[in-house]
Formats: C-alpha cells, sequence, structure tokens
C-alpha cells in the first residue's frame, strides 16, 4: 500500500494510452489495426511493470534535504538550497517541489533535474519576504522516474521547519561593512566635513579643497612645506533614538511591504550606523499609547535588543497619538537626544493635529520628523494627460504632492527637521541627514 500511495502515472503513459484506444477504435473498421492495438497495449503493460519495477525494488535509493538561514531578512533575497542524491543504479528524472511557506503562494515552483548513478546535485533558489513574523516550510516532494519516463515514484523528506523573518539585517550589514571599511560613499551616504566647534581632535591631514582654512596647522606646514590641517572627529556618545509610528497611516503598502516595516528596517540600519559612529542608540514604538523602549546604549547586546524588538512589532487601525509619545519621552528621557520619528501625514490638516506636540518635543530634544514620499502619485505626475479624467487625475496628484511639501516646509518653519522620502531610499536618506546633523554640530 506504501508504494501504491507513492505511484504517479506520468502523462507520457496518459499520451500512449490515449493512442492506443484510438487504434481501437480505428481497429472496428479495420481489423489488422485492431491486431495493431492489442499488440501495442501488451508491449506498453510490460513497459509499465518493468518501469515500475526499476523505480520500486529498493527502498533507499533517494535522498533530498533542505539548508536555509536560522532566520530570514525582511525585504532581502533569502537563499535557500536543496542537497538532493540519487543511489539508483541508472540515471534518473528528477523533479523537486519544495513545500515553501503558503505567505510567498509558490504552488507551481518546481526544479527538473537529470541524476546519474549515485550522482548529487545542489538546487538554489531565494526567498523575499515582505511580513515579519514565522513562516513554515513542509516537506520536500521528489518525484523520479526512469527514461521511460511512464511512471514517478515519490519521495518525502524533512520535518516541518519553522523560520523566523526578522527586520532587515542583511542590509544592515551591508552598511556596517561599508563603514568598517570606510566606504559609505558606494551606498549613496554622503562624505560631510564636520562644522561647529563640539569636536575633538583627530589626526593631522594634508590641506584639500573644502577643508577650513581656520583649522590649518602652520607649525606642520613649515615642517612639511605643504599646507596641513587639523582633523576632528564628531564627538561620541550622544543618544540617537529611532521612534516609529505603528498607527495606522503606517499600513499603507509599498511594493509588497507596508510603509512600518521600511522604518523598521530602516531604524536596525539607523541604530547600528550610530553605535558605529560611537553614539548609543535607542527605540521607541508608539500607537494610541507608547509601547517598545529601550534606552539608548553602545553595549555590546543593544543590537540584538533592538532587532527583537523590531521584530515583534505589529502595526494597527488606532490613530497614533502624540500627547502620549510626548509624555512618555519626557518621562523616560533625561539627556537631549536625537529623535528621528518615523511618521507619515497624508495632509496638513493630520500634520496640524500633531504639531503641536512634536514643538512640545523639539523644545528638549532634536526632533527629525521623516515622512514617505507617494512615489505611485509621483508616477501618475509622469504619465501624460489626454482625456478629461486623466487631467482630472493628474491634477490631484500634483495637488498631492504640493501637500507633502508644504508639510516638510512647516515642520522646518517650527523647528522640526524634517525628511521627504521614498520608502526605496529610506536607509540612506536617513543616514545621510543623520550625518548632516553631526556635521552642523547639532548633536
Amino acid at each position: 500500500m506504501d508504494r501504491l500511495r507513492n505511484l504517479y502515472i506520468n502523462s507520457r503513459l496518459l499520451k500512449a494510452l490515449i493512442a492506443i484506444i484510438l487504434l481501437f477504435l480505428l481497429g472496428f473498421a479495420l481489423s489488422p489495426v485492431f491486431v495493431i492495438a492489442q499488440v501495442a497495449l501488451a508491449i506498453l503493460a510490460i513497459m509499465v511493470i518493468l518501469d515500475g519495477v526499476q523505480l520500486f525494488r529498493a527502498r533507499d535509493v533517494f535522498f533530498a534535504r533542505r539548508q536555509i538561514p536560522q532566520k530570514f531578512s525582511n525585504g532581502d533575497a533569502n537563499p535557500v538550497d536543496i542537497y538532493v542524491e540519487s543511489r539508483y543504479p541508472m540515471e534518473v528524472q528528477v523533479v523537486v517541489m519544495d513545500e515553501a511557506p503558503f505567505q510567498f503562494q509558490l504552488r507551481d515552483q518546481k526544479f527538473k533535474v537529470s541524476l546519474k548513478p549515485s550522482e548529487y546535485r545542489w538546487i538554489h533558489y531565494e526567498l523575499t519576504p515582505v511580513k515579519r513574523g514565522e513562516y513554515e516550510f513542509g516537506k520536500i516532494n521528489i518525484y523520479t522516474s526512469s527514461s521511460w519516463g511512464l511512471l514517478s515514484r515519490r519521495f518525502r523528506f524533512e520535518e516541518t521547519t519553522m523560520v523566523k523573518v526578522y527586520p532587515s539585517f542583511i542590509q544592515m550589514r551591508k552598511y556596517e561593512l561599508l563603514a568598517i571599511s570606510q566606504n559609505l560613499t558606494e551606498a549613496g551616504i554622503k562624505k560631510l566635513r564636520r562644522r561647529g566647534n563640539n569636536r575633538e581632535f583627530e589626526q593631522i591631514e594634508q590641506y584639500v579643497a573644502g577643508d577650513d582654512y581656520r583649522s590649518i596647522n602652520w607649525k606642520a606646514t613649515a615642517r612639511r612645506n605643504q599646507l596641513m590641517v587639523n582633523h576632528y572627529q564628531d564627538e561620541r556618545s550622544q543618544h540617537i533614538y529611532s521612534v516609529v509610528d505603528k498607527g495606522r497611516v503606517m499600513k499603507m503598502p509599498f511594493n509588497g511591504m507596508s510603509l512600518l516595516d521600511y522604518a523598521i528596517n530602516a531604524s536596525l540600519v539607523m541604530s547600528n550606523i550610530a553605535v558605529r559612529k560611537g553614539d548609543k542608540a535607542g527605540l521607541i514604538t508608539f500607537q494610541h499609547k507608547p509601547e517598545t523602549i529601550i534606552p539608548a546604549s553602545s553595549r555590546s547586546r543593544q543590537m540584538n535588543l533592538i532587532m527583537e524588538g523590531l521584530y515583534r512589532q505589529k502595526t494597527g487601525y488606532k490613530e497614533s497619538s502624540f500627547d502620549t509619545l510626548y509624555a512618555a519621552v519626557r518621562r523616560n528621557l533625561s539627556q537631549r537626544s536625537l529623535l528621528i520619528i518615523y511618521t507619515n501625514f497624508e495632509s496638513v490638516h493630520a500634520m496640524h493635529r500633531q504639531l503641536p506636540y512634536l514643538r512640545l518635543l523639539a523644545r528638549q530634544h532634536l526632533v527629525l520628523c521623516v515622512i514617505f514620499r507617494n512615489t505611485e502619485v509621483e508616477a501618475l505626475m509622469a504619465q501624460p494627460a489626454e482625456t478629461t479624467e486623466e487631467i482630472y487625475t493628474k491634477g490631484i496628484a500634483e495637488q498631492l504632492m504640493h501637500e507633502k511639501e508644504i508639510i516638510r516646509r512647516e515642520l522646518q518653519v517650527n523647528g522640526i527637521h524634517a525628511l521627504l522620502t521614498a520608502p526605496e531610499n529610506l536607509s540612506v536618506n536617513t543616514i545621510n541627514k543623520y550625518l548632516e546633523l553631526k556635521s552642523r554640530g547639532l548633536i
């Protein structure tokens, strides 16, 4: 019975049976054709029996296993590798169907390979999740068939495997490696010189265009017979908080991911860069009330705490309450900090409702409000308008884009730094703004 449950008929056998049936039908009119059909049926029956014997004569004639990372990175391509090994004494055609988590909806994904006796192969593919949480892999289904291809034998390997999807640690490591190698410019991060007096001496270097002439070291210049300047590094140990809005405004999707997930990925990257720059990173999440508060620190386990904190975050349908955010910040943060608030205002009216609380926060802290461009609206703007409906739609799109710019300017006028960015450029633009604020000596 076990063998019958794993026995499958291939399309080649079905086609052969259809052809023989047609021969039988034709044989009612032409008796020689009827004889040919009988002979063909007998030959096919013998071949099916022999094919079944080849496939089922031994038990352990195939092996497969799956190799995946311990955790997946949200929004990134994560590798999945399947090892397949044939122990048949003959060449077999193999179809591999991996039961990927249902979130990916990969119902028709299959891989076809040909394996010679005792040959093995790795099958590689990638999965890109767009939501955090637990993803469950099922079994690996292997269908083997001989060169005749009449029957298939199914093998099933691996037990159910659970993998957690975390905020984008791949993106975090990418920027971390670039920061270590001083190659952040490769990712679009601008290299800014620090201005202001809140700085510490680092080293003496040759003068290049753009250096502050007030930093010229005349003694070193006389010794080297060329202009030399003092270089300063940023003051260390500033408190940098990623403040993530989890309200309904952050449920808006972009390329399959919500704005909340973009903000969470950027918060992880930004926190890691801040720690690498010698600052202390912390996390605050809020909705109708503050939820997760991780005090700023640069200790070795801080990034693990922030990652675990971000992993558990979920957006809801409640309206965000900036008044309770202000109360929580005042209660928990005693030192002046940079608050990078990831939120989204779709109208000036919505921004005005929260502006009084943002202004209160800006009195005690340096506030950077990160809001999102609606790239779908911008795409509508780029399309030519011909019909009345298209002109009307384009007019609304222009109004929405203009309103976003008004929001950014009003925040700036009220002493709140604002960053208007597309979701896909969020991490790069946030890091650039952070470095700009440090270069200006504001933190």
